[in-house]
């Protein structure tokens, strides 16, 4: 009884070493805003909106106001300036999501990484102009120990996120106009 015991207080202690060496490693190097093109889960997606760029910026930079259009969203906070290096606070599906802004160019690109519960996610969304319309593309990478134990289920939650972001955005930025 007591090999079992002992055998059974290995594997978790094991187990809960890999976790957290995961979990440390999840911390992607960001200083450039380059999504991590390794990750096991990442995504890219676009949509065109029939809206200037000023005005898809204004509606993505407003993140207290995110869950007014993006129900999958509660309570966003923006903690200080919206600046590189600020940062935000929310809740998605339940967990509380903390990022941190690394690139902001007013009316071109927004992006951030995000840290909650066994993933790291980068997120870069790029502004362009086409004439009276803007593509928006964003790109995004997902890390860490619920990343690589859960990668199709991630992936697929991931890609279907940001369709609802994306549609969502585009309905709002075009009833601004």
């Amino acid at each position: 009884m007591k090999t079992f015991i002992y055998c059974i207080l290995m594997i978790l202690s094991l187990l809960i070493t890999t976790i957290v060496l995961l979990e440390v490693s999840a911390t992607t190097d960001v200083a450039l805003g380059g999504i991590n093109k390794e990750a096991p889960v990442k995504t890219y997606q676009e949509i065109t909106i029939h809206a200037c760029p000023q005005k898809v910026y204004q509606v993505m930079s407003d993140i207290d106001h995110w869950e007014e259009w993006n129900h999958d969203i509660e309570n966003p906070k923006l903690n200080g300036p919206f600046k590189v290096c600020g940062s935000f606070d929310l809740k998605k599906e339940g967990l509380s999501v903390h990022s941190i802004f690394h690139k902001i160019i007013p009316n071109r690109k927004i992006g951030w990484s995000g840290k909650t519960c066994g993933t790291f996610a980068v997120h870069n969304w790029s502004f362009i102009q086409h004439g009276n319309y803007t593509t928006v593309k964003v790109e995004e990478s997902v890390e860490g120990w619920k990343a690589y134990v859960m990668r199709d289920s991630c992936q697929k939650g991931l890609e279907q996120s940001l369709q609802v972001w994306l549609k969502n955005l585009k309905k709002e930025a075009e009833s601004r106009c």
